[in-house]
């Protein structure tokens, strides 16, 4: 094998490494942001962002943007 060859292998590890770590991070993004913001459902964001991203991706944005919307307070009776 000549030098291009190793290159063009090396090359092609680098860009499926970088596929791998990219869909990692995106994975783990809406969980990581419901987690941080206090979200009162951080797992089931976390857990609705690796589903949405392997099963159905469309529905991946509505889960990144479910884990910046809190719940609403409750509110209080009135006496």
């Amino acid at each position: 094998m000549t030098f291009i060859d190793y290159f063009a292998w090396f090359v092609l590890f680098i860009l499926v490494a970088m596929v791998v770590a990219i869909f990692a991070a995106l994975g783990m993004a809406p969980g990581r942001i419901a987690h941080r913001r206090g979200h009162p459902w951080a797992q089931a964001v976390a857990i609705g962002g690796w589903a949405t991203l392997i099963f159905a991706f469309p529905f991946w944005p509505l889960v990144l943007i479910w884990a910046f919307v809190d719940a609403p307070a409750r509110a209080e009776p009135r006496p």
